[in-house]
């Protein structure tokens, strides 16, 4: 009986010590490093869950050996995310990156793609054919 309480203390405190690690991501490997990131991004409100996502696709897209990337984004929140994402957007906007040449700023990017979703997710309404129109959309790829 003595034992009892102080079993269920401790998986008390197992639980809110696994539960404390919940808004930063796991990059333990790159399938638990994007698992995170699916849970963490479905908390946000859209504009700042667009800007995540491209922050985080950004880092990977200019980190390109695994180790180096889950390093990089292993215990990290979603504010460092964006701030990593933010920095390799401005070296890369002034070393000439190609793809960021249509854009001057980085909030001018982020609110494209926030048009873009939102254009993608009409068409996708207005598709009454479409079988997979209400699963959610997890899986949207940005041209960097």
């Amino acid at each position: 009986m003595k034992k009892l309480p102080a079993l269920l203390l401790i998986l008390s405190c197992a639980t809110l010590v696994a539960c404390g690690r919940g808004q930063e991501i796991n990059g333990h490997n790159t399938a638990t490093a994007y698992r995170s990131v699916k849970s963490i991004k479905n908390r946000f409100a859209p504009d700042k869950r667009i800007e995540f996502e491209v922050s985080f696709w950004t880092i990977r897209d200019a980190k390109k050996d695994d180790k180096e990337f889950l390093d990089a984004v292993d215990g990290k929140n979603p504010d460092e995310i964006i701030a990593m994402g933010r920095e390799i957007y401005q070296e890369r906007k002034a070393a000439g990156f190609k793809a960021y040449e249509s854009y001057s700023s980085w909030d001018e990017m982020i609110a494209k793609f926030g048009k873009e979703r939102i254009d993608q997710d009409n068409r996708k309404k207005g598709s009454k054919d479409d079988p997979d129109k209400n699963k959610p959309n997890d899986s949207i790829l940005y041209k960097l």
